[in-house]
């Protein structure tokens, strides 16, 4: 069986994956125009992305939605493939970026980190076919969703992005469920979704794809979810650790030094938690040092800027740019197993032949 194609009404990815978007600075136009070029869906997180703009602190809509306007173009000018953004709910210029997206002819946007409720809206307002594709963490969740988009819009999902407690950076499960992620397994939450999503299926005479995401490491992790009814998966972790990651070759060192023990859960200062790589910057946190914070503008809307130890988007810019000592990186469970870094072009055909082998029957080896 030959890896399938994921098709989103008129639109169709020759490959079943999606690069995870990445912020701050970790994927951008170079990451997402290889992933697209090699017949993913490559992804622009729009999370901090003003970051090297000369205005960011003093003009902080605007940095933004220049800085993605510039990525976004840049990204169109590599790749001829698909390419998306990823935006955060809880961002407080959410509705900027959203617009600038579609105005740019993104062909994706993908939005979690709360229920993107009102999303549907610009879609509706702005005249495009911009596919929309909301991250769920539970059938519940996704079942809200479809419900509110259905009720107030007519309208469904184009793809929804189930993302498992494996994953990496904010979560959208609380500390005490992380504790416990034998109870919100990937495999399960994926059945629950495709279950959620069936009724708008049928309503709107349209296949909703379900996408897997948080844990998927390997081609075999891919074949195996998919057997489950996933129309594909979000990797984002792979991707770090690829020549054409947007980040410093130091943050990708970090992922090639880490050990298992070294993956730990966070509770960031915009109040959810988060998966990282420990580093002396979150030892000092966790003894209770507090870095001294500007804040001229509130990025995130749950940010408590009085309560918080350190600014996380400056400690992201800094691990971003390399500088481990000012910030730390997030990452997925499996940011142990990564062990070199290759080009996306040999990551892709990895994954792809590692699952085509795994619908055959091939037994790979543990440590594929």
């Amino acid at each position: 069986m030959k890896l399938p194609e994921l098709k989103m009404g008129n639109l169709t990815a020759k490959f079943p994956i999606i690069q995870g978007g990445m912020g701050v600075g970790i994927s951008l136009s170079n990451l997402a125009s290889a992933v697209a070029n090699e017949g993913g869906i490559g992804v622009i997180s729009t999370v901090g992305i003003c970051f090297k703009q000369p205005d960011a602190f003093s003009d902080f809509v605007e940095s933004n939605n220049r800085a993605l306007r510039e990525e976004i173009r840049k990204a169109k000018a590599l790749t001829k493939g698909l390419l998306g953004v990823n935006i955060l709910g809880a961002m407080t210029n959410y509705d900027d970026i959203v617009k600038t997206s579609i105005e740019e002819g993104i062909d994706v946007i993908i939005s979690g980190a709360g229920l993107p409720l009102s999303l549907p809206k610009f879609k509706i307002e702005m005249k495009s076919n911009v596919k929309l594709a909301p991250i769920a963490s539970s059938g519940r969740s996704a079942a809200i969703i479809c419900k509110s988009w259905d009720t107030k819009y007519n309208t469904a999902p184009d793809i929804v992005i189930v993302e498992g407690p494996k994953a990496g950076g904010h979560l959208g499960f609380s500390y005490e469920e992380l504790q416990h992620m034998e109870d919100h397994n990937l495999e399960k939450l994926i059945t629950d979704v495709i279950e959620a999503v069936k009724p708008y299926e049928a309503k709107y005479g349209r296949k909703i794809p379900v996408i897997a995401a948080g844990g998927i490491y390997t081609g075999t992790d891919i074949a195996r979810i998919m057997e489950l009814g996933a129309s594909g998966v979000q990797m984002g972790t792979r991707f770090v650790a690829t020549e054409e990651c947007d980040a410093s070759p130091i943050f990708k060192e970090a992922f090639l030094n880490c050990k298992e023990g070294d993956i730990t859960l966070i509770k960031s200062p915009v109040g959810l938690p988060g998966r990282a790589i420990k580093n002396k910057f979150l030892e000092l946190v966790e003894e209770g040092h507090k870095v001294p914070i500007k804040c001229p503008y509130h990025c995130l809307k749950t940010c408590k800027v009085e309560d918080s130890p350190y600014c996380i988007a400056s400690a992201l810019v800094a691990a971003a740019k390399g500088i481990m000592n000012n910030g730390f990186a997030f990452c997925g469970a499996n940011a142990w197993r990564v062990t070199k870094i290759v080009t996306v072009k040999e990551l892709m055909q990895e994954l792809i032949t590692e699952a085509e082998l795994t619908f055959k029957g091939v037994a790979l080896s543990p440590a594929v």
